[in-house]
């Protein structure tokens, strides 16, 4: 079976954006302005709101690593 995943994101980057999420003690809307601008900094685009349902999302299942790129690599839009 053939994966059509596209990795935006480099392994390390993420591994660091979750340890700064878990560490921060941010609150939801906190976290998806720093999940944001993370992707606005590698060139992508993203909505807020997109970015909000997300980190819910993230909360919510306790997310791991792999849940969090694939949540990322679908929050990044094209520019």
């Amino acid at each position: 079976m053939e994966s059509e995943s596209i990795n935006k994101f480099a392994l390390h980057d993420l591994t660091d954006l979750r340890n700064e999420l878990l560490q921060a003690g941010l609150d939801s809307w906190q976290a998806a302005e720093l999940v944001s601008t993370f992707i606005a900094g590698r060139g992508y685009g993203v909505s807020s709101g997109d970015a909000r349902t997300a980190v819910a999302r993230m909360e919510f299942r306790n997310c791991s690593l792999e849940c969090m790129q694939a949540e990322m690599e679908h929050l990044a839009l094209p520019m």
